[in-house]
């Protein structure tokens, strides 16, 4: 092989490894010069949840104001594709919808999940000519999924929604094809409040549908419902919201037909606070009925990192990252549609933060 051969392949080589590294669909930038000379400068590569995207693109920007030098490049390719990045060792950190069990945990080397948000994840449809919000009850909701109920007309749903004209059409169920943490929070819902769908079909980021349209990513699945009148879908509220899709108001267990906002969020969270200081893992789903305005399908994002790994500058500034967005990165949760983390919950994530370490050592 002479040497003009070896010289493309290693400019080929080294153009894809700058490709796979900042991705497609990623947020990311970096900045010359700083203010600070303790600044982080070690770039993080990071990737997972879609669900937690907008409010991860604040978190970057609030922290490069601080911080000019640092590079943080997040692509938002799924919770489960963030997990199978994770665990071959590609990335700073990752982000989950879906946190780990302890089986997962298990065979992994020591990982820390660290609660970063929550949100709600809101059904949104294609009516045509129904103006009113619509509402639909748990038993109505797991009807639609199991495909039990197959048209608009269903006396379920009139019952659900008096004085609303339904559309007389099928019912079209829009999920998620791919590895979501969104589905996974939709599915721990309907497996909570249905029996029949959890002996069917489970949780997890992947699930075996009784019906319905498959789509890629939550611009598919929004890209399909918007096109498609009759269909039905679900998706994070801020994606929702930014693009003008009608959202579901759902019935919680105190009887309350619940919109999805940051506050019925919060709500749910402080239903399980006691649950949630002994396993921050613990769903949020289904709060129970002394939880009037709690909306009844959210869930925690949680962030994925190492223990301990050799390079002590990128520890430092993975660390220094996090510790910012669970704490000054949380104002501005709620303009973008997330529930602010509850003050316990930071703390118990900023101790599980000091728990890091480069090469065995703490850091200092």
């Amino acid at each position: 092989m002479n040497r003009r051969m070896i010289a493309t392949m290693v400019a080929a080589t080294t153009g894809l490894i700058l490709l796979t590294t900042l991705g497609c669909g990623s947020v990311s930038s970096s900045a010359e010069g700083s203010t600070s000379p303790t600044a982080p400068t070690s770039a993080i590569g990071a990737a997972g949840s879609t669900f937690v995207a907008p409010l991860m693109s604040s978190w970057i920007s609030g922290y490069q104001k601080v911080h000019p030098k640092a590079a943080v490049n997040y692509r938002s390719i799924g919770s489960g594709g963030g997990i199978e990045e994770f665990k071959k060792g590609w990335l700073g950190f990752a982000a989950s919808d879906a946190p780990l069990s302890d089986d997962e945990i298990k065979a992994l080397s020591p990982t820390i999940q660290i609660p970063g948000t929550a949100g709600p994840v809101c059904i949104i449809y294609n009516l045509p000519g129904v103006e009113r919000p619509l509402r639909l009850s748990a038993k109505t909701l797991a009807g639609i999924y199991l495909g039990t109920i197959i048209t608009w007309q269903d006396p379920e749903i009139g019952r659900d929604n008096p004085g609303v004209k339904l559309p007389r059409a099928a019912v079209v169920v829009v999920h998620r094809s791919d590895g979501s943490g969104t589905t996974n929070i939709l599915t721990t819902y309907l497996s909570k409040i249905s029996q029949d769908w959890s002996w069917k079909s489970g949780h997890g980021l992947s699930v075996t549908w009784p019906i319905g349209l498959g789509a890629e990513g939550s611009k598919a699945v929004l890209s399909l419902v918007k096109q498609t009148p009759g269909t039905i879908g679900y998706l994070e509220l801020n994606y929702a919201k930014e693009n003008g899709v009608p959202v579901a108001s759902i019935q919680n267990r105190a009887g309350a037909f619940v919109d999805p906002t940051p506050n019925s969020t919060a709500a749910a969270i402080e239903a399980f606070q006691a649950d949630l200081a002994r396993d921050v893992r613990t769903p949020i789903v289904d709060p129970p009925a002394s939880a009037k305005g709690a909306y009844p399908i959210a869930g925690f994002t949680f962030l994925l990192l190492p223990r301990d790994r050799e390079s002590k500058d990128e520890q430092k500034a993975v660390k220094d990252f996090i510790a910012y967005a669970i704490s000054t990165g949380q104002d501005s949760a709620e303009q973008l549609s997330y529930a602010k983390l509850p003050a316990s919950v930071q703390q118990e994530g900023q101790a599980l933060l000091t728990q890091l370490t480069a090469n065995g050592q703490p850091l200092n």
